[in-house]
């Protein structure tokens, strides 16, 4: 290895190059090997030869569950860079996208707007240059005025990419609904369009993992939920929405069941799940 380059991973798995060039390749086999992971590049090496990805190439990085035409695995990580496309299926694959994304994103500065929306109320805040952190699960945003940010990507309700224009340019912007200390908000992140790119696959894990199910909702489950996303305490939602504490008691319990709330230290106190974020939001909307 080349000066300051050390090696993160080191595992098996199979990968793919399904796009070379620009172009689609019909000749699609998986190929079982080695695959290496340092802070500057990946390699992947079979008995045939090895391919060696550059980091500072890759521009997208986008974890999948196995479908009907990649059946062969049962997860993987599509990477790309420049016009190529490589599929990889690590064994220890947690591990794998873990150091990964930590190479890439761990210690960038972006610009961060938080919160940009509070219980779906717009706020007053504005762009501010953030150092991001990566550890684990979770993004530790160290914005410049001295605030310090926890976004938890299993709490992740929605993403929402976007352009807008910032300081004079067009440039790319994640809308990352979450919760701080039990209430919805939004924190919205900007900067190259690289590391937006990246940021925005990690992200989207969490945003997949809680996506909102087609629901059944009555019109009481709904009210709750909507008075919950906007910032009402549980212990006010009765008189809110003009129910007995029973009734809001038994809305709870269902609620919890169908995990789209969860119990937070007593029984009539709870917080919205992300799943019931999405939910209550798209509810909102149709109103």
């Amino acid at each position: 290895m080349s000066d300051g380059e050390h090696a993160l991973v080191d595992t098996k798995g199979k990968f793919v190059q399904v796009v070379s060039d620009g172009r689609k390749r019909n000749d699609i086999e998986w190929l079982p090997g080695r695959i290496l992971l340092s802070n500057k590049r990946l390699v992947l090496a079979t008995n045939q030869g090895k391919r060696t990805i550059p980091l500072s190439k890759l521009t997208s990085v986008t974890a999948s569950q196995m479908n009907q035409s990649l059946a062969q695995v049962d997860s993987y990580v599509k990477l790309q860079a420049g016009r190529d496309v490589t599929l990889v299926s690590a064994r220890q694959d947690e591990e794998f996208q873990s150091k990964l994304y930590s190479t890439l994103l761990d210690q960038i500065v972006i610009l961060v707007k938080h919160p940009a929306v509070k219980g779906g109320v717009v706020q007053d805040a504005g762009w501010e240059k953030t150092r991001l952190k990566l550890d684990g699960d979770c993004l530790n945003l160290a914005i410049s005025t001295g605030t310090f940010v926890e976004l938890d990507i299993d709490d992740v309700g929605t993403v929402e990419a976007k352009e807008k224009e910032i300081r004079g340019d067009e440039r790319p912007v994640l809308e990352i609904e979450h919760t701080i200390e039990g209430t919805s908000v939004e924190t919205h992140v900007s900067g190259m369009p690289r590391h937006v790119s990246l940021l925005e696959g990690l992200v989207r894990q969490g945003e997949q993992r809680n996506i909102a199910d087609d629901v059944d909702l009555s019109d009481e489950e709904t009210q709750v939920l909507m008075a919950l996303y906007s910032g009402i305490s549980p212990f006010k939602i009765p008189d809110f929405v003009d129910m007995e504490i029973e009734e809001v008691e038994d809305v709870y319990d269902r609620l919890i069941e169908s995990e789209i709330l969860e119990p937070v230290r007593t029984r009539r106190e709870v917080q919205l799940e992300a799943r019931g974020r999405s939910i209550a939001s798209d509810a909102m909307a149709d109103q």
